[in-house]
C-alpha cells in the first residue's frame, strides 16, 4: 500500500478535487446514508429487539452490533460507486484516462489515485460516523481509535477489485451483477444479525464474505476483544484490495497503452 503514496497519483487526487467541488451534493449523500440506516435499523429497530451476542460472547446492544457494521458497508458502498459506475464513465465515455495518459502519468499512477481519492471520501465519512459512535456511547475499547483506519483497510479492499471488475464492463446493464453481489454482501455478511443465528452451513459463507471480516474487524476494535481472528482479516482484505489493484492496473494498460 506503500507505493499508493508516490507523488504522481496525487495529481490525479488533486484533479478529482477540482471536479468534486461542483459536485457537494454528491459528497453528502453518501455520508448520510450510514447514519439513516444506524438511527432507522440500530436505533428503531434496536428498540424491539434483545440484546444480542457480541465480541467474546458478551451481551450488546443491537444498535451496538449494527453500528460497526454500518460503518464498514458505508466504506464499502462509497468505493463501488465511485470506483465501478464513475470510473466506467470515465474509462469508457470520456476517455479521461485517454486524456491523463497524454501527460506523464502512467496506468497505474491514475489507478493509485482514483483509489487514494475515494478512500478521502471513506476517511472523511468513518471519521464523521466514528465521532457519532463515540457521543452515542457504542464505543467501549481503547481499540476503537483504528477504526476509521480499519474502514480504510475495507474500502481498499472492495476498491482494487470494483476497478478491476469495472474493466470487464461493457456497457450500464452489466452493472447489475455488482448490485447483485454487493446487495446480498449487505444483508448477509453478519450486518444485522450475529454468526450464531445462521444455519450451520451458511455460516462457512457469511465468514467467507469480505464484509464480514470488515464489519467483524470493526466491532472487535470499538467494542473490544481484539485476537488473532481479527489479523485474519486484516491480511483477507489487504490480499484482496493488492490483487484487486494488480490486475486493474494491467488491464487499463492493457486498454489504453498497447
Amino acid at each position: 500500500m506503500t507505493a499508493l503514496f508516490a507523488h504522481r497519483p496525487w495529481r490525479v487526487v488533486e484533479r478529482n478535487a477540482v471536479v468534486a467541488r461542483r459536485q457537494w451534493y454528491v459528497f453528502l449523500a453518501g455520508g448520510v446514508e450510514p447514519f439513516l440506516f444506524l438511527f432507522s435499523v440500530g436505533v428503531g429497530v434496536g428498540e424491539l429487539v434483545d440484546a444480542v451476542t457480541g465480541p467474546g460472547g458478551a451481551s450488546i446492544s443491537y444498535r451496538e452490533f449494527v453500528a460497526p457494521a454500518m460503518m464498514a458497508t458505508a466504506a464499502m458502498n462509497t468505493v463501488v460507486f465511485d470506483l465501478t459506475i464513475a470510473f466506467f464513465v470515465r474509462f469508457k465515455y470520456i476517455n479521461t484516462y485517454d486524456a491523463m495518459l497524454v501527460t506523464p502519468l502512467t496506468p497505474r499512477d491514475l489507478v493509485r489515485g482514483e483509489l487514494l481519492f475515494s478512500l478521502g471520501r471513506v476517511a472523511l465519512y468513518a471519521t464523521a460516523f466514528a465521532a457519532t459512535m463515540a457521543v452515542m456511547g457504542l464505543m467501549a475499547s481503547p481499540w476503537a481509535v483504528l477504526a476509521v483506519p480499519a474502514a480504510l483497510l475495507v474500502g481498499f479492499a472492495f476498491g482494487g477489485v470494483g476497478m478491476a471488475a469495472s474493466t470487464w464492463m461493457r456497457s450500464w446493464l452489466d452493472f447489475d451483477y455488482v448490485f447483485v453481489v454487493t446487495v446480498p454482501l449487505f444483508l448477509f455478511s453478519g450486518t444485522f444479525f450475529p454468526l450464531d443465528e445462521y444455519p450451520g452451513g451458511l455460516q462457512l459463507l457469511v465468514q467467507a464474505s469480505p464484509l464480514y471480516h470488515g464489519a467483524d474487524l470493526i466491532r472487535h476494535l470499538v467494542l473490544g476483544g481484539v485476537g488473532v481472528a481479527q489479523l485474519w482479516s486484516v491480511l483477507y482484505l489487504v490480499a484482496m484490495g493488492t490483487a484487486g489493484l494488480a490486475v486493474a492496473q494491467r488491464r487499463i494498460h492493457r486498454f489504453l497503452q498497447p
